[in-house]
């Protein structure tokens, strides 16, 4: 069997955008189950896979599970060791844990005055006295590991690593809320804004498009500062350039419009999704 992640809402759930893209960062196979928070207490929903009381939880293809995101890292590199989850030079590995741990078990004050909505960015933002202290520490790691180990990529030890994955919703949080950083972090920012697996991550959000408002503040909304997609909309009729859904395989029911193209999706989530970021999707991309 393959295995299964089990994921909140794709638009605030921060720690399930860890979970999934330690799968899908690296290239894992795995299947998806989504719960929403506006069904009840998380772990009312996991009763099938106790004793996983969060998201991300992982059930393997055997049946073990984990149910935290940094076991979930350690479990994945040990079952998956040329995954890449962790980088090869002993140095910089030691340095990807430790920093990965540190983000596992801190930064309470920036989490709180800036919970991640990958829906929404604000600008006016005054970052409170332990954000400040939390952006400081943050970029402090970010500059160490760029310039010790970065030189390769864009990523905090050039190629992507598991710590990128746990840093990831940090650096959607500095973007939505314009929170004040340097250039080095400012650059290792967009790099997250502008990945494919992060755009496809809010691109399934923005599809769903489920709001929970105890995650709103209250300051002045602007523009997400992540790459502008293409556009495109959704179209209640017309002919397809193509027979069947670029992702499933199955007969196109439904429709999109593209700078004067029309392609068809097996539902209506796979057309939204794209919708929303359609060069994020490798296999929609290869219509164009």
């Amino acid at each position: 069997m393959e295995d299964r992640l089990f994921i909140g809402d794709y638009t605030y759930s921060s720690w399930s955008l860890r979970g999934w893209l330690l799968l899908e960062r690296f290239g894992l196979p795995f299947s998806v189950r989504r719960i929403t928070f506006l069904d009840g207490p998380v772990a009312e929903q996991l009763t099938e896979i106790a004793p996983a009381r969060t998201v991300p939880s992982l059930v393997t293809g055997e049946g073990a599970v984990i149910w935290d995101s940094l076991a979930l890292a350690e479990e994945l590199a040990s079952r998956h060791p040329d995954a890449g989850h962790w980088p090869a030079d002993p140095s910089a590995r030691a340095m990807a844990r430790s920093m990965t741990a540190e983000m596992h078990s801190s930064f309470m004050a920036l989490r709180e005055q800036c919970p991640m909505n990958l829906q929404a960015a604000y600008q006016g933002v005054e970052p409170s006295e332990g954000t400040r202290v939390d952006l400081a520490r943050i970029e402090a790691l970010w500059t160490r590991a760029r310039e010790a180990y970065g030189s390769a990529g864009p990523w905090l030890f050039g190629a992507y690593s598991a710590a990128d994955a746990f840093y990831a919703p940090v650096a959607a949080r500095i973007a939505g809320y314009g929170l004040p950083v340097g250039a080095l972090a400012g650059a290792y920012v967009a790099a997250h804004l502008a990945d494919p697996a992060f755009r496809r991550w809010r691109a399934m959000g923005i599809a769903l498009g489920e709001h929970l408002p105890w995650y709103d503040r209250d300051h002045p909304r602007t523009d997400w500062p992540g790459p502008a997609p293409r556009m495109a909309h959704a179209l209640e009729s017309g002919t397809p350039e193509n027979e069947t859904c670029p992702y499933s395989g199955t007969p196109a029911t439904h429709l999109m419009e593209m700078e004067g193209r029309v392609f068809g999706f097996c539902n209506a989530f796979c057309r939204d999704k794209t919708v929303a970021d359609p060069t994020a999707w490798p296999a929609f991309a290869a219509l164009l």
